[in-house]
Order: structure tokens, then C-alpha cells, then sequence
């Protein structure tokens, strides 16, 4: 017993408020970036009906993109992690330029596809013309954005394998301060800013056009390279980073470098595109059941989404943590910085099941007020207050797993276990039932379905992490 009290006092609890550390402006950092979103819907929807749909089309397309490059570039992160635990400086410029051509070219290709590929798929999801005009013009202007973004992603990355995770918040929280004006002005122009500050205002601003979804494309781009810039003057001028001095000389690209990243960071791109596609598939099965199915559907989900933000948040820092700790050689210490993020991870989800639970029906109803609504959405929440646990086990499992760079198993443990048990197994229950035992169940069928998923994943990636960290 005392052996144990030692090891919390000197190791688990000093790590623990390492990682919170860490963690915390991360969180901040994915809920700045997410109200980004928000604020795209709400400004569109106030302008008019096909803005908003347009928006909310153009916003599925684009975003598995940039989550794509996200998490490819998040490779970066252990890369930098292991360099910086092991004090090799010298070697941590040329990743960090490797990662930034990897996202230069990430991001050029994005935009090519939203300038070139859009109106194609636009005409296979049926979408109405109206609507289809206005979204292809807002990713047309998105698209500018996104070598933009792809460059923030690999500056983030890289301070946050520095163990620096602060500027990600600050500049995402600058980058929201330049969207929501951005998008005031650009979507409802001069008729806009008269109706906001009065006629006194220079004729010349009342002459602005009405763009609509497409000044809030322009908005977005402005907010990404606001972002990057931000941030690439950040890293020239911290001090944090002087020992490495990224911008003082440009390394060419190089193939063993380039080669790292992708093996590196491509899993776990590919893998978090999963998890995208799976609630987006989800979303279309569910959508044939009905508007109040679908309403509460996306009630829960948006509920348990801010909720996971820390999870998430805790899996990005836990990653950083790992790293380090083997870039110094000292493995079993990294055994147990491992696991003990995992121990965190579920005292999180209690904590935010027991909130979920609380909260649950005063929340739903900031949503909606429709009685029928509401009562689906707080069944659907009874399954989620399970879901919350084997969520935090998983993302956690999954970002310790990464601070061992072991991320192709990663890979495809989540692409089994999201797509054969959690959509497969869902989409049976939900449409099928169980033979003549159950039901089709419907949307429950679909969120038991996730649980079981995810539960399979975390399962899974636990045995992973065991062996690996043991190998280790």
C-alpha cells in the first residue's frame, strides 16, 4: 500500500496535472474552431433558407477533407514528442518543413477537388439547383482556404508536440473573432451593417453587396489564413521554440521525411474520416424515418459532441505525453503515463455521463420545444450516457497508441469496429431487429449499434496498447 501511495504522489498525480495541463487549451482550441461552424449556420440561416442549405451541403463536403489533413498532419505531433524527449533539436526543423509541404500539398489538392469535383456530386445527391448554385460558389471561395488551414494544422501540431499547447487556443479564438464580422459584412452586406449601426454609416459600406453562402466562403478562407499566419508568426517570435528556430532556414523536401509523416499521420487521417462517414451514413439511414426522428437524432448527437470535446482533447494531449516520455528511453515510465491517461479518461466520462443525465431535459429543451421530439431525444440520451464511456476509452486508447507512433493497427481497428459493428450492427437492429426475438428498433437501434463499435474498438486498441506497451 505504501509502495502505491508513493507511485501516486510521485508519478500519477504529477503526470495527471501534466496532462490536464496540456488538455485544457486543446479543448478550448476544438470548441473556438466548432463555434466557427456554428456561426457559419446561424448567420446563413438568418439570411435566407437556400443560403443556409447550401452551407450546410457545402460544410459536408469540405469538412472530411480538412479533417482528413488534420489528422494526417497530427502525425507531426509524436514525431516532435519523441525528437523533443530525446533533446535531438537539431532534427526537429526538417520534420516540421517536411510536414509543412505535406500540407501545402494536402491543401492544394483539397481545393482543387472543391473547384472541380463538387457540381458532379452535387447531380448524384440530387440536390436542387438553387441550392446547388450557391454551395458550389461557397466552396469555391472555402476552397482558397485551404492550404490556409492545412499549414495551421501542421504549425499546431508541431507546438503541440513542443508541449506547447496554448497558441492553438489563443489563434483559434482569433480566428472566430475574424469569422463572425467577416461573415456579418460579406453575408448581408451593406443592408447588414444599416440595419446593425443606422444610415449614419459611409455610403460607400451601405453599397456592399449581399453575398450570402458566398461571402460566407470568403469569411472562412479570411479565418483560415488569419489562423495560419497567426500562428506562423507565433512560432517565429515564442520563445518556446528558439532551440529549434523553424524559420530560420527552409529545408527542401526529402523523401525520408515526407515518408515518416505519411506512414505516420495517414492512418490516422483515414481514421478519423471514419469515424466522419460513419454519423454521416448514419444520418442518411436515420433521415428515412421522419423529421422528429431525425430531429432528436441530432439533438443527442450535438449534446454528447460538445461533451467529447475534453475526451478528445485529453487523447491529443495523452499523445504528446507518450511521446516524450519515449523519446527519453524510459519505457516503463511511458507504460505508465499511458495507462494513467486511460484511468482519467474514464473518470471524465463518468463524470460527463453523470452531467449528461442531469442536464439532459433542460438542455433538450433549449433545442426544441416540440414534446415529441424532446421525449425521443432524452431516450436517445439514455443510451448515450453508456456511449460516453466507451468513447473516452477508445479516443484515449487510440491517442496513447500514437504516442508509440503505432498507428496502421489503429487503422484498421477502427474501420472494423465503426463500420462492421457499428454501422453494420446498427443498421441490422435498426431496420431488422433480431429475428422474432426483437424488433427492429429504429434510431435505438442505430445508437446501440455505435456503443457496440465502439466498445469493440476500445477493446481491442486496450489489448494493442498492452502488448505494444510491454514489447516497448
Amino acid at each position: 500500500m505504501g509502495f502505491f501511495i508513493q507511485q501516486v504522489k510521485s508519478v500519477y498525480w504529477p503526470e495527471t496535472r501534466t496532462l490536464m495541463h496540456l488538455a485544457l487549451p486543446i479543448c478550448g482550441a476544438q470548441l473556438a474552431q466548432a463555434g466557427m461552424s456554428v456561426v457559419d449556420v446561424m448567420m446563413t440561416g438568418r439570411h435566407d433558407a437556400t443560403s443556409l442549405a447550401a452551407v450546410s451541403v457545402g460544410s459536408s463536403l469540405w469538412m472530411p477533407l480538412m479533417l482528413f489533413m488534420t489528422g494526417t498532419l497530427m502525425g507531426l505531433t509524436p514525431i516532435v514528442a519523441h525528437l523533443l524527449g530525446g533533446q535531438r533539436h537539431a532534427a526537429i526543423r526538417p520534420a516540421v518543413h517536411q510536414a509543412l509541404w505535406v500540407a501545402l500539398a494536402l491543401g492544394v489538392i483539397a481545393a482543387l477537388l472543391l473547384w472541380l469535383a463538387v457540381m458532379p456530386i452535387f447531380e448524384v445527391m440530387n440536390v436542387p439547383q438553387a441550392v446547388a448554385k450557391e454551395s458550389a460558389a461557397y466552396l469555391s471561395a472555402a476552397a482558397f482556404g485551404m492550404p490556409g488551414i492545412a499549414l495551421f494544422q501542421a504549425l499546431r501540431a508541431f507546438s503541440d508536440g513542443m508541449n506547447h499547447t496554448r497558441p492553438a487556443l489563443w489563434i483559434s479564438l482569433v480566428g472566430l473573432a475574424v469569422n463572425i464580422p467577416a461573415n456579418y459584412v460579406l453575408i448581408y452586406g451593406g443592408d447588414g451593417l444599416v440595419e446593425l449601426f443606422g444610415s449614419w454609416i459611409p455610403s460607400s459600406l451601405q453599397q456592399l453587396p449581399t453575398l450570402g453562402a458566398l461571402g460566407c466562403g470568403i469569411a472562412t478562407a479570411l479565418s483560415m489564413w488569419t489562423m495560419a499566419l497567426a500562428m506562423a508568426y507565433y512560432t517565429r517570435r515564442g520563445r518556446t521554440y528558439k532551440s529549434v528556430a523553424i524559420w530560420q532556414r527552409l529545408t527542401a523536401p526529402q523523401w525520408m521525411g515526407i515518408r515518416e509523416l505519411i506512414v505516420v499521420g495517414v492512418p490516422i487521417g483515414v481514421a478519423i474520416f471514419v469515424e466522419v462517414t460513419l454519423f454521416t451514413l448514419i444520418a442518411l439511414f436515420i433521415a428515412s424515418y421522419g423529421e422528429v426522428t431525425v430531429g432528436a437524432h441530432q439533438i443527442a448527437l450535438s449534446f454528447t459532441t460538445i461533451l467529447f470535446m475534453l475526451p478528445m482533447s485529453l487523447s491529443m494531449a495523452l499523445t504528446v505525453r507518450v511521446g516524450n516520455t519515449l523519446g527519453q528511453q524510459r519505457l516503463a515510465l511511458a507504460r505508465k503515463v499511458a495507462w494513467n491517461g486511460i484511468v482519467i479518461s474514464v473518470i471524465v466520462a463518468a463524470i460527463n455521463s453523470i452531467l449528461l443525465w442531469v442536464t439532459a431535459a433542460p438542455v433538450i429543451s433549449l433545442y426544441t420545444s416540440n414534446a415529441e421530439v424532446q421525449a425521443l431525444a432524452l431516450s436517445i440520451i439514455a443510451l448515450a450516457v453508456l456511449f460516453q464511456l466507451s468513447d473516452a476509452l477508445q479516443v484515449n486508447l487510440a491517442g496513447a497508441l500514437r504516442g508509440y507512433k503505432d498507428t496502421r493497427i489503429v487503422m484498421v481497428i477502427t474501420v472494423l469496429s465503426y463500420w462492421i459493428v457499428g454501422l453494420g450492427g446498427g443498421h441490422w437492429l435498426g431496420s431488422r431487429g433480431v429475428g422474432d426475438w426483437v424488433n427492429p428498433l429504429g434510431v435505438h437501434g442505430y445508437w446501440i449499434g455505435l456503443i457496440a463499435g465502439l466498445t469493440t474498438a476500445a477493446l481491442l486498441l486496450a489489448w494493442r496498447l498492452q502488448r505494444i506497451s510491454v514489447q516497448e
